[in-house]
């Protein structure tokens, strides 16, 4: 099976003359695989000494970032002290009906991998969906920056009402999910089925990639102050250890969690990244856009919700 497969083409680049430790450069770059599912759950990853080979890094700093990662939950310790990619359990219920939903919900992460519409399934799942359509979305996410900047992309691009919430605030009142089309990032995704009732579709989102904004960094012809603005304090440290084997010791790179406190702040940058709540805020000709929900994950979401309201 795909999910099983080792590791081999991890797109990961490691500054030793950055400022970021190797480290964190390490664990939060494979945070970012993860987030854009170029890592996909149930991979193995190399082992330490291998990936430490690779990016010809110490293996104990391999072993540092994989132990936090593990810590933090993107990563799990197989048999044999393998480390994969959490994967999307599927835990069979105690009777033939919900172990028939759980394959129901596994059907529909299968058919999404392979692109297929939710239009194919929908009658199957009739018997599973709620008797009233969803009339707005319900992003769930640990961070209220991050869960900010995700209803601002989602209501932009889709046009529905989107709330937001914490896990443990779902947890203590599962009522905030009525009426709701529930969405997580894809990493998060099992924690939050864990709390929503199981006839209710749960919808993961992919982060987009930074290829180009990266690709800008490198065609810069001189020394330049690169600057990174957003609402979410988890955008930035990852933007951080992203960007640092392309701003090296050449560039500067300065970072700004919203809102400013200093209007001025921005002037002496030559690149501004600004994600789409910044956008808003950071009236420069050189601010650039980074939209964090990929393309994809916006046009899978509008299919689920449109499929949900016609059912």
């Amino acid at each position: 099976m795909a999910g099983s497969r080792t590791v081999s083409n991890m797109e990961i680049h490691i500054s030793k003359e950055s400022e970021v430790p190797v480290r964190q450069q390490l664990a939060e770059q494979i945070v970012f695989q993860i987030a854009t599912e170029k890592l996909k759950p149930g991979q193995t990853m190399p082992s330490v000494r291998e990936l430490a080979r690779r990016l010809k890094i110490h293996h104990n700093t391999v072993s540092h970032a994989y132990q936090e990662l593990v810590r933090r939950t993107w990563l799990v310790r197989r048999r044999g002290s393998r480390i994969a990619v959490r994967a999307q359990a599927l835990t069979p219920g105690p009777s033939t009906t919900q172990g028939l939903d759980e394959l129901i919900n596994m059907t529909i992460h299968a058919a999404r991998e392979r692109g297929y519409s939710l239009q194919a399934l929908r009658e199957r799942l009739r018997e599973r969906l709620l008797a009233e359509p969803p009339d707005h979305i319900l992003v769930i996410d640990q961070e209220p920056g991050l869960r900010r900047l995700l209803q601002e992309e989602i209501h932009a691009a889709l046009g529905w009402p989107v709330e937001d919430c914490a896990r443990e605030d779902l947890a203590a009142n599962p009522g905030l999910a009525i009426g709701a089309l529930v969405v997580a990032p894809q990493y998060a995704l099992e924690d939050v089925k864990a709390i929503v009732s199981k006839d209710r579709l749960t919808i993961p989102i992919a982060f987009s990639a930074a290829d180009g904004h990266l690709e800008r960094i490198r065609s810069l012809e001189r020394a330049s102050v690169i600057a990174v603005v957003s609402v979410s304090a988890g955008f930035l440290k990852t933007a951080q250890s992203l960007l640092a084997p392309a701003v090296g010791r050449r560039h500067s790179l300065c970072q700004f969690l919203l809102p400013l406190e200093d209007g001025g702040a921005l002037r002496g940058a030559d690149v501004i990244f600004c994600d789409s709540v910044a956008m808003h805020q950071v009236a420069s000709p050189k601010a650039v856009h980074y939209r964090v929900v990929a393309l994809a994950s916006l046009e899978y979401l509008k299919s689920a919700m449109e499929s949900l309201q016609r059912a």
